[in-house]
This record gives C-alpha cells, sequence and structure tokens, in this order.
C-alpha cells in the first residue's frame, strides 16, 4: 500500500488514540495534508466567511486528531507524550518538537509498542 493511503487510513481509525507509535510517514503525510486543507479553507474565508466559519470547525475537528498523532510519533522515538507540551514554549517549543518528530524511531519494538506498519 502507497504512503498516502496508509497515514489516511491509520490515521482516520485511529483518529482519537493516544497509544501504540506512528511512523514518520504517517505523521508528515497528516501533517501535509492538514496545512494544505486548513490553507485553503482560510484564503476561501477572505473570498466568504462561509468558508471562513469551514476553516474554524475543521481546525476545531482536526485538533484531537493532531495531538493523537503527535503523541504516537513521540512514542515511536521511544518519548513520552507528554513532551507535547514542550510546545507551549514561546519560540523554541515549536523547534524541538518538529527535531523530535523529524528523527527516526526505534528500529525495533519499544515500550509503547511494535515497529508501525509500513516502516
Amino acid at each position: 500500500m502507497p504512503p498516502v493511503e496508509a497515514w489516511k487510513l491509520v490515521v482516520l481509525q485511529r483518529f482519537a488514540k493516544f497509544d501504540g507509535r506512528a511512523s514518520r510517514s504517517e505523521y508528515w503525510w497528516f501533517f501535509l495534508a492538514n496545512i494544505i486543507i486548513a490553507t485553503v479553507l482560510f484564503l476561501l474565508g477572505g473570498v466568504a466567511s462561509l468558508f471562513f466559519v469551514l476553516y474554524v470547525i475543521y481546525a476545531l475537528a482536526m485538533l484531537i486528531p493532531s495531538i493523537a498523532v503527535g503523541i504516537r510519533r513521540l512514542h515511536d522515538t521511544n518519548k513520552t507524550g507528554w513532551l507535547m507540551l514542550v510546545g507551549l514554549i514561546p519560540f523554541v517549543g515549536g523547534i524541538i518538537l518538529i527535531v523530535f518528530f523529524a528523527i527516526a524511531g526505534d528500529a525495533g519494538p519499544n515500550q509503547y509498542g511494535e515497529v508501525p506498519e509500513g516502516v
């Protein structure tokens, strides 16, 4: 199964599952899709207020799945999901999270589960 189809299925099936692991491709494909959709809705929101309402609804709907996939990504690198709170630190928190999300996951099983499928 190509990576794009894999992340769609995994993220949609496990949208509120905070345990387990998420591969780099699962996280980054999900992130890219959300950025594209949110940007399009936001830009269209300047044209019609309906699109801005859709943008707000979409942003709220993706809040829990985004946190869940971020925590699973941290689990893949054998880090606790509580490190997502590092993102609340102004300026450097987001950079630290990007580094954590970009590093390779553990090659074998770790305390959070088996290696994600498709890796």
